[in-house]
């Protein structure tokens, strides 16, 4: 932006805050109650808030009150812009320039204020660079702390937690964007993290800032240590040059060092259950194809009554870790708190009173601080005393063993009677969300703040009196004492009265309805009522800086206690599901079996529940099915019936049950064994993706591929209708060679449901021994057909695809010329009458699978 020749010393101000900010940042420059916008800014600022675009002195600008300023750069950083915050540091002086300064530069990645977050979802900041070692990546969550890196040699394996995390915002190297964007289609790692990043705010900074070196001297000086030995890093690990952008980042973001990291973690995706980013979207994991929470996973198993515990189940969904101790533990303290019903719903209410601790600690620590964020820690700390004593009834009441988990959370919870009386003492009930409105510390609490009080209280029972004094001393009954910022305090008088006004009186402004007057006394009582309050004011400030101190203090007493409650929210969270809905306490190990009896989809046996489906097709039960998979017997499920019947339901609701048991959740089913299960892939539908050149063959080929390439002998597959997507012998084929690759080693292959209407495809069980054929049975009555939803032993006979097509509302002359034609074709008549061009006879291929033996593909 160029400067216009000549300026003010406050435009001049401006300028030199707006040259050094990033490029395209809005820059939001304080005036009295405004925040202003000028020239480009003020044009895209007024267009995207939809504000008033006003010029001074033929500069285009728009403004926004400062008390609203949240609200107003939430809609402008939910746009994907920028936005900077020059603040004034002293208050106004006539004929002096006011000193301002850049505070904080907002960006989707960095955001604190609790009103432009979501509170139940964690905001990560993310960090990348490829390059020969591999894909190196650090996150932050900023509002919690939270920071994290990972390596690894294979790209791959890091995109599922990438995916999963979904962060706001990307920190690349310059041009690496580009760069990814023009490698050939055949550089899928590289078109791959283009695509993640397309949809995503990216900020790229010079290359230099992504050196491991330096990144590891910053992060040092971020996390206040001589070297990460103590987090198990070592000094030259891959990822600290992404981690290092990352804290730069923040850094200039902030205008100041974060000062709420206090660890730096390493992701390892070889001990993580991994979902790839097609599964994520397949499975429904985070959100529904619909793109709502409703209808996801995480939306199913939620019932979280806390911030932090909501992004907790959150992060355990989007890296699931490969612990059997780990799930154990979950799974038992589920069983604990469910074995006693009135103490949990005691304690759930206990935990809906626990305020957002982590965001409200990190707001603290990074400058952001109004009395309300006090009064969250005070509420929280006057909850801690009852709710220990709450979980230390489940200690008393169970019988038999102790309650190891429920002892083992309730160690974790540190009360701090010290800093809650404190808080308590010092804290009004009811507080502002505005250091500046003051009468947020409760009378009693220091002596000097209610002598301050008391002179300003004494002051305003002065300007009453004068009030009466003046009506009874001039005879006007109207008049009265008022203020303003502007004018401070006068004297009113309407016009009808300025006959009766006395000689002492100092005209000070005319008005619509009558004159404004000061007097020597007033102006002089002025000085004192204003001293008084500033006075006030700053001695409230200063004790509300040692309450922050002294909270700021315990941080990490603070931060301990709440992970506990979240941990405490998720696993109560999930006794109540369990209770709600029937869920059994699954049982792992390490072996290669996966056993379901009576196994349920969690999102679909609730949705069927609903009142919106319950009032437009009446209450509906679930169907259970059982499901037996073992790498070394029954390999692959080979699944068929007809559309509609309940395939793609049955064989995501196996992946499901076996992602919850694996994060520590109860599952729905009347028993489960899992045997560990290192990844789970899913192939499920397909859409084009034009945007990428992509067809829906293609879509569907690039998820195979994937599977094929990644899967291990621990993997669970779910594919659905391979082939479907291009001509029927090219579809039947490769759907024919995927089964057969899957089960080409001699002993284990991954566990795989394989859901087709391709009934040439069950004659493999003659001769893949880990193979076996089950499908979903229907009944038939007068040409009609009835989903019964069971899954039962045996091929399907036919597809019903006919049947299917009425049920669709297909015109009647459609259903009745396509069974001429299916009768025809089934018994492989030549010269049936069938529309042009002739359709090509089906012809009897003989197919050699891997032991040679001869099978007919009909």
């Amino acid at each position: 932006m160029k400067s216009p020749g000549k300026m003010t010393p406050m435009m001049q101000q401006y300028f030199e805050v707006k040259r050094g900010l990033p490029p395209h940042t809005l820059l939001l420059f304080r005036l009295g109650d405004f925040y202003e916008m000028f020239f480009e800014d003020a044009e895209v600022g007024a267009r995207l808030l939809g504000i008033t675009l006003t010029r001074r002195q033929e500069a285009p600008m728009a403004g926004i009150p400062f008390h609203a300023v949240d609200n107003y750069v939430g809609k402008l950083l939910a746009a994907g812009r920028k936005v900077a915050i020059c603040d004034q540091q002293e208050a106004a002086q006539p004929g002096r320039l006011v000193r301002r300064q850049l505070t904080r530069i907002l960006s989707p990645g960095t955001m604190l204020s609790a009103s432009q977050l979501d509170a139940a979802k964690n905001r990560y900041l993310c960090a990348l660079d490829l390059n020969r070692l591999g894909l190196q990546v650090a996150w932050m969550d900023l509002s919690t702390g939270e920071f994290r890196l990972a390596t690894d040699p294979h790209p791959e394996n890091l995109l599922p937690v990438l995916t999963a995390l979904d962060p706001a915002e990307v920190v690349l190297i310059e041009g690496e964007l580009a760069r990814w964007q023009a490698l050939p289609h055949e550089q899928h790692t590289a078109h791959s993290l283009h695509g993640f990043c397309a949809d995503r705010v990216c900020t790229e900074l010079p290359g230099y800032h992504f050196d491991p070196a330096a990144g590891a001297r910053t992060v040092m000086t971020a996390l206040g240590v001589l070297n990460l030995q103590g987090f198990g890093l070592a000094g030259n690990h891959a990822a600290l040059g992404a981690a290092g952008a990352l804290v730069h980042y923040v850094s200039e973001n902030l205008c100041a060092k974060p000062e709420n990291l206090r660890s730096l973690q390493e992701y390892r995706s070889a001990h993580t259950l991994l979902l790839d980013p097609a599964t994520l979207r397949n499975l429904e994991i985070f959100q529904s194809i619909r793109g709502t929470r409703d209808g996801s996973l995480l939306g199913a198993i939620d019932r979280t009554v806390t911030a932090a515990g909501a992004r907790l189940l959150e992060r355990w969904l989007a890296a699931p870790a490969l612990d059997l101790t780990t799930m154990r533990h979950r799974q038992a303290a589920v069983g604990e708190f469910l074995g006693q019903p009135s103490r949990l719903a005691e304690l759930r209410e206990l935990l809906n009173k626990i305020r957002d601790i982590p965001r409200i600690l990190g707001r603290l620590q990074n400058r952001l601080r109004n009395p309300r964020e006090l009064g969250g820690v005070r509420d929280t700390l006057t909850q801690l005393p009852p709710l220990l004593a709450s979980l230390g009834g489940f200690e008393r009441d169970l019988t038999g063993a102790p309650p190891a988990q429920v002892t083992s959370l309730r160690a974790q919870i540190t009360d701090l009677p010290a800093l809650r009386d404190l808080l308590s003492r010092a804290l009004a009930e009811e507080l502002p969300n505005d250091l500046a409105e003051g009468n947020y510390l409760r009378a009693g609490y220091d002596e000097e703040l209610d002598r301050l009080r008391g002179l300003t209280s004494h002051n305003k029972k002065w300007l009453v009196e004068l009030e009466r004094q003046e009506q009874e001393r001039t005879g006007i009954k109207s008049l009265k004492v008022r203020f303003t910022q502007v004018f401070g305090y006068y004297i009113e008088v309407t016009k009808a009265n300025l006959h009766l006004v006395p000689a002492d009186y100092i005209r000070k402004q005319t008005t619509v309805n009558g004159e404004r007057y000061v007097t020597e006394e007033l102006k002089q009582k002025e000085k004192e009522i204003f001293h008084a309050e500033e006075q006030s004011l700053a001695r409230e400030v200063e004790l509300f800086g040692g309450l922050v101190a002294a909270v700021l203090a315990e941080a990490a007493s603070l931060q301990r206690t709440a992970e506990a409650l979240a941990e405490l929210d998720v696993l109560t969270g999930w006794a109540v599901l369990a209770r709600e809905w029937d869920y059994c306490q699954p049982e792992l190990d390490d072996t290669e079996v996966l056993s379901i009896t009576e196994g349920r989809h969690p999102v679909v046996e609730q949705m069927l529940k609903s009142p919106a489906q319950s009032s437009s097709l009446g209450s509906q039960t679930f169907v259970p099915n059982d499901t037996a998979l073992s790498c070394t017997d029954a390999q692959i499920l080979l699944l068929t019936g007809p559309n509609m019947a309940g395939k793609s339901t049955y064989i995501r609701q196996v992946a499901l049950i076996t992602l919850l048991a694996q994060i520590g959740c109860w599952v729905p089913a009347k028993s489960c064994r899992v045997g560990l299960v290192d990844r789970i892939f899913s192939r499920v539908g397909a859409s084009d993706d034009l945007t990428r050149g992509n067809s829906t063959f293609m879509v569907e080929m690039n998820e195979t591929a994937n599977i094929l390439n990644n899967t291990t002998g621990r993997s669970l597959i779910i594919l659905d209708e391979i082939g479907r997507g291009t001509s029927t012998y090219d579809g039947l084929s490769i759907a024919w060679a995927v089964v057969e690759h899957l089960h080409r080693s001699p002993e284990r292959g991954p566990r795989t449901l394989f859901a087709t209407h391709y009934q040439e495809l069950t004659q493999l069980e003659k001769s893949l021994p880990r193979l076996h054929n089950y499908s979903v049975a229907v009944k038939e009555w007068n040409d009609d057909i009835v989903f019964v939803r069971r899954v039962v032993p045996g091929a399907a006979d036919r597809s019903y695809g006919i049947q299917v097509a009425r049920l669709a509302g297909l015109p009647l002359a459609v259903i009745d010329r396509a069974k001429a034609i299916l009768g025809k074709l089934e018994s492989d008549e030549t010269g049936v009458e069938l529309p042009a061009p002739q359709a090509r006879p089906r012809k009897k291929i003989s197919v050699a699978p891997a032991d040679h033996a001869q099978m007919d593909l009909l």
